[in-house]
């Protein structure tokens, strides 16, 4: 059956609002402060064999892992033990949820009359899933184990009706139950949502239209990505780089890609890679898929609403074992710094032939953030969030301020005044962190400085942040930006007590402050070519200090009160006048 182009396109139209509608029903739902504000999740539509039809904006490596959990379902299950209402739940890094164990995929099949058309599915952050910290991730677990309760491609959900024994199982297995379970049930509700847009389809066009308008979206999607691809220029193309260190030791762990190009197909082969490491930096083999995919997507057709096709000519070559394709017991509740990695590493190799899709290197790290203790009347709370930097600039324009990491897709950080109410914390500052690197024709983006007190007797604070040590990367003579850490101040205290990339349930006391530094991007470009009208705009904007000025980008004082640029004559007076004026 053939569709008329009419018709399928408000049949793709109709899928791509039903997952927005999942979406935005699992925000509405949950209690959990990394849902519905930072919106820490992603969901999706899939094909019965599990390729993506529509998703909705969300974190994209939640996206591009959601086939590989479908998929699991089905090989345990098989199709035919499927059953109207049922749902099921994976948080297997190894084994479909791609991830680690806080990332929980929810898996729901939608039938019409007797037959499997579709699935709806979701992949969120619950708060909280036990393990040896609270927030269920840390920098120091050494096995899986530790890092919370895994669910292995369950049954929550048996026709409609809740599994009162696995409940009562998540329940026990967390520090914040009623949170915990909220996450589940918002979950559960977009699902439901997923299955009665899709079924309403059926209803209107049939289910044989609904497939027939499936396989040729997917035909489309495919069709797109191969003319794309075939206008790439074709050849190999590497990199190699560093990520900080597991968590565990200083060891610097080197990674590297080998990306071929033809008409056919964009392969990707990471052998030659880390072994799997001690720490918890490690990532798994959907998580990898999921990487190579966002960056092909990125240089091919951005533009296009993704569905499964666009995918079909993506390979990816990594031998099992390794920092991308860790393998059962290695811990992984750090994954994302390596699943970012990965990003990097095919985005350096690919600069070169898509400069006009790509920026130079950002501050990449989702730069996780776990802050815990007792509040004055003994409840815990667990405040957990990423945290937003500065983007390297392009060859046509400086890199974006405070924006969230590749890796973090549509999401944000907690808003001060939900902080504020939600959490016995203050922000005692949240600004753009000015400093000299990333200094370009085009100047790299700003990070962000941010400030949180402790406001109850004890806490302690866990983070990774990537590019503690490797800074992003500049380009055409642009120079590096600046690393992530966190530095901690002592109450009474005005110089902080350490700087670092990554601290494990680091002690905290009351009036303590936990100040967060994000990266600015690299820079593109001679900063000597900079143009002037910038220069006085950033003074302007506050994003660079006259001192600042005067030594990137060759400003020379003829005098106390004006000075000059080598590349012209013009009078800057004004440019330092207005730094000072702010």
């Amino acid at each position: 059956m053939t569709m008329d182009p009419f018709t399928l396109t408000i049949i793709q139209e109709h899928l791509q609002s039903a997952a927005i509608e999942t979406f935005v029903r699992l925000g509405r739902a949950s209690k959990s402060p990394i849902i519905y504000e930072v919106l820490d999740y992603a969901c999706a539509l899939l094909t019965p064999r599990g390729e993506l039809i529509a998703e909705a904006q969300g974190v994209p490596g939640f996206t591009g892992v959601l086939p590989f959990a479908v998929q699991s379902i089905v090989e345990k299950f098989g199709a035919d033990q499927l059953r109207p209402g049922d749902i099921f739940a994976t948080n297997d890094p190894y084994a479909g949820g791609g991830t680690h164990l806080s990332d929980v995929c929810l898996v729901g099949p939608i039938f019409a009359g007797e037959e499997l058309v579709a699935f709806a599915a979701n992949k969120g952050h619950w708060t909280e899933v036990g393990g040896m910290a609270p927030g269920s991730w840390t920098t120091d677990a050494t096995e899986i184990y530790q890092e919370g309760l895994q669910l292995p491609a369950i049954r929550v959900y048996e026709q409609g009706e809740p599994d009162s024994a696995v409940l009562d199982i998540i329940a026990a297995n967390s520090r914040l139950p009623d949170m915990t379970l909220s996450d589940l049930f918002a979950g559960v509700a977009s699902i439901r949502v997923g299955e009665a847009r899709v079924r309403s389809l059926c209803e209107r066009y049939g289910s044989e239209a609904l497939r027939a308008s499936i396989h040729q979206l997917l035909q489309q999607g495919e069709s797109v990505a191969r003319n794309a691809l075939r206008d790439l220029p074709h050849g190999v193309y590497e990199a190699e780089g560093f990520m900080d260190d597991d968590g565990l030791s200083e060891e610097p762990i080197p990674i590297r890609v080998r990306i071929t190009i033809d008409e056919a197909s964009f392969t990707a082969d990471f052998s030659g890679s880390s072994p799997q490491v001690r720490g918890p930096i490690n990532g798994t083999r959907a998580r990898l898929y999921s990487s190579t995919r966002v960056v092909f997507k990125a240089i091919t057709a951005p533009q296009y609403p993704n569905n499964g096709g666009c995918f079909r000519p993506v390979k990816v070559i990594c031998p099992d074992g390794t920092i991308f394709t860790a393998q059962r017991p290695a811990p992984v509740s750090t994954y994302w710094e390596t699943g970012a990695a990965a990003v990097d590493l095919l985005w350096q190799a690919l600069y070169p032939i898509a400069r006009e899709k790509l920026s130079v290197g950002h501050f990449l790290s989702i730069c996780g953030t776990n802050l815990n203790g007792m509040r004055e009347d003994g409840s815990l709370f667990i405040l957990t969030e990423p945290q937003a930097g500065g983007w390297g600039a392009t060859s046509e324009r400086d890199g974006q301020n405070g924006l969230v990491a590749q890796g973090n897709g549509e999401t944000y950080n907690i808003p001060v005044e939900v902080c504020e109410t939600r959490y016995p914390l203050l922000v005692d500052q949240y600004a753009f962190h000015i400093v000299p690197e990333g200094a370009g024709r085009f100047r790299g983006g700003r990070g962000l400085v941010r400030d949180y007190r402790l406001q109850c007797p004890t806490g302690h604070v866990t983070t990774t942040y990537g590019r503690h040590r490797f800074p992003p990367w500049g380009m055409a003579g642009g120079q590096p930006g600046s690393p992530n850490g966190v530095a901690i101040i002592r109450a009474g205290d005005d110089m902080p007590a350490l700087w670092r990339g990554k601290l494990t349930r680091y002690p905290l006391q009351r009036g303590d402050v936990v100040r967060i530094i994000t990266g600015s991007g690299g820079g593109y470009g001679d900063a000597l070519q900079r143009p002037l009208a910038a220069i006085e705009e950033d003074l302007r904007n506050g994003y660079v200090t006259s001192e600042q000025a005067a030594d990137l980008y060759g400003l020379q004082w003829k005098d106390e009160e004006a000075c000059v640029s080598p590349l012209n004559a013009t009078s800057v007076n004004e440019l330092i006048k207005a730094s000072e004026g702010n």
